[in-house]
């Protein structure tokens, strides 16, 4: 039987709060969806886990981007409806680079865990969830994406990148991920 980790990524003050350096116009529209996500996922016993874009102050990223996303600082802390809760088993994952596997401890969590699926979600489709996506393929786990939990400046963005995890891993919505993976207990 599959092993999922939901992957939500980089839900930060920086990326979804109006006044943040690299607000995600549509970022803020995905909100309700990945708390049902969370929710469900809680209910199902999903592992979660939280990607956290954390910068340090002179980081290289810098010389291509806007400053963002400072370790510490407002702009890196997760927006208040969607926090970590680690009494329920929430892993936190902090990252420099787009993917969430780049210098990270993602691939080592995920493989004490036992994950053999990777279900992206968050910011930005095009950016953070496609390389994400493509690292974990690389690392050989199933990748899934829930298209309705994933949003990025525009429309065509977010399609190009759901477009381009379409072609090695499978994106669905979240009432089809809910319908698929339901835990019967009793």
């Amino acid at each position: 039987m599959a092993k999922h980790a939901i992957v939500v990524i980089d839900m930060l003050n920086d990326f979804i709060h109006p006044d943040g350096a690299l607000t995600c116009p549509n970022g803020a529209g995905i909100v309700p969806a990945l708390q049902d996500l969370i929710e469900f996922s809680h209910e199902n016993e999903i592992q979660v886990i939280f990607v956290q874009e954390a910068h340090r102050k002179n980081d290289a990223d810098f010389k291509v981007r806007p400053v963002h996303a400072i370790k510490g600082s407002w702009g890196s802390d997760f927006i208040d409806e969607l926090r970590p809760d680690e009494s329920k088993g929430d892993y936190v994952v902090q990252k420099r680079r787009h993917s969430a596997f780049s210098y990270t401890d993602m691939d080592l969590f995920l493989r004490e865990e036992g994950i053999d699926t990777v279900v992206v979600t968050g910011v930005w489709t095009n950016v953070c969830v496609r390389s994400t996506a493509s690292d974990a393929m690389y690392h050989t786990y199933k990748v899934m994406c829930i298209s309705d939990c994933c949003a990025s400046k525009d429309e065509d963005m977010h399609i190009s990148g759901l477009r381009d995890i379409g072609i090695f891993g499978q994106v669905v919505t979240l009432e089809e991920y809910k319908a698929r993976n339901i835990v019967v207990k009793g």
